[in-house]
């Protein structure tokens, strides 16, 4: 219980590396082995119980949440979109790998390998659930009540735009504007803002955007 009273102390800052020592992050994961052969439940139970209970001794939750979208995305090959959340939260990987990073404020966060890869001794389990995501087929039409600030990126691409945008459309809207006007049909999108993958079902005023923050629109060539 003493570990609480560290929170946002980071005592292991002091051991840093220069900021000039900050390597893109890496594809590779690690490799590694169960004391016992678990289930896939069993291993994202654990999972969850780390990323619930980190935040509460050490670090920011912000960062912690930006740590975890990150190592989902890289697991499931997207690296892009894992640099892309890292950039947007402002840390740096000393070694290229997330198992040590750090914030910008000098806080030290490691990772086990358990919430970055799966081990080699897993065991086939019950399926899990398909998620299904919801894109409208049509976009919302609202009067702008505001812009946002968009960099689309599709490949080697990048383009920046300001988007008009009314306050209650959800990002699943300004996902389908998105498609339509740079033809984008079916392909994967997501968008980042301070770090953290912004929900399709969330409405814009409810995403708090900060005022002048620009929002990452990484789009990648897997069909949704």
């Amino acid at each position: 219980m003493g570990n609480c009273l560290l929170r946002n102390r980071c005592p292991s800052s002091r051991n840093q590396p220069d900021e000039a020592k900050n390597l893109p992050v890496k594809s590779d994961l690690p490799v590694w082995s169960a004391e016992r052969s678990i289930t896939t439940e069993q291993l994202m139970r654990k999972r969850a119980e780390f990323w619930d209970t980190s935040p509460a001794y050490e670090g920011r939750k912000e960062i912690w949440d930006a740590l975890k979208a990150a190592a989902e995305a890289l697991e499931t090959g997207n690296r892009d979109l894992a640099q892309a959340i890292l950039d947007g939260a402002s840390i740096t990987l000393p070694t290229g790998f997330l198992s040590d990073c750090y914030d910008e404020l000098g806080c030290r966060y490691v990772l086990p390998p358990y919430v970055l890869s799966r081990p080699t001794n897993i065991v086939t389990s019950k399926p899990e659930p398909a998620t299904d995501v919801i894109v409208p087929t049509s976009p919302v039409t609202m009067a702008p009540d505001m812009h946002l600030k968009i960099r689309l990126s599709i490949g080697d691409v990048t383009t920046d735009e300001k988007l008009p945008v009314n306050s209650l459309e959800r990002i699943a809207d300004v996902k389908e504007r998105l498609r339509q006007s740079h033809n984008l049909g079916k392909f994967r999108m997501r968008m980042i803002c301070c770090g953290k993958i912004l929900n399709d079902k969330t409405a814009i005023k409810d995403a708090k955007v900060p005022k002048g923050f620009i929002v990452q629109v990484i789009v990648t060539t897997d069909q949704e």
